[in-house]
C-alpha cells in the first residue's frame, strides 16, 4: 500500500485509528521518546501481524492522519464500532504501555488515557485491570 493511499478495508482503518491514538498518547507530554516508539512498534507488529517495513509505513500514515484530525472522535468511533470490549481493553493495555515505556507518567498522558478510554467506552474497572497488566508486563521486560 502506498503511504498516500486511502485505507483499503475496515481492517486497515482499524489499524490506522489505533495507531493514531497511540501516537497522540505518546506525544501527549510533548515528547515522543525512543522507548515509547519501540513499545508502539512492537505492539503493532505483534497485534496486527506486521513486518517492520509495514509497521513503519503504518506509523507514517497514521501520524499524517492524526495531525489532520480535529479531535479523537473519528478514531475512537471507528474502533468502538469494529472492536469488541475485550479488544478495546487490549488496546487500553497497549496505551498504558506507551505511557509507562519511558519510565515516567506525566499528567497530560494519564488525562489523555482516561479521555480515550471514555471515548472507547472502556469501563473504569477494565481500564484499571489493563493498567495492572501493562505494569506487570513492564516488570518482566
Amino acid at each position: 500500500m502506498e503511504l498516500s493511499a486511502a485505507p483499503e478495508s475496515p481492517h486497515d482503518e482499524i489499524q490506522l485509528a489505533a495507531t493514531a491514538l497511540l501516537l497522540d498518547l505518546a506525544f501527549a507530554d510533548g515528547e515522543f521518546t525512543l522507548p515509547e516508539r519501540g513499545h508502539i512498534e512492537s505492539a503493532l507488529g505483534r497485534h496486527f501481524n506486521l513486518d517492520v517495513p509495514s509497521v513503519h509505513d503504518l506509523l507514517t500514515l497514521a501520524d499524517a492522519q492524526r495531525r489532520r484530525a480535529v479531535d479523537h472522535f473519528q478514531f475512537t468511533r471507528m474502533l468502538s464500532e469494529h472492536l469488541d470490549v475485550g479488544q478495546r481493553v487490549v488496546l487500553a493495555e497497549v496505551m498504558y504501555g506507551v505511557i509507562l515505556a519511558d519510565g515516567k507518567v506525566q499528567d497530560p498522558e494519564s488525562m489523555m488515557l482516561r479521555k480515550l478510554a471514555n471515548l472507547l467506552d472502556i469501563e473504569p474497572g477494565y481500564l484499571t485491570e489493563a493498567g495492572k497488566r501493562a505494569n506487570e508486563a513492564r516488570g518482566r521486560d
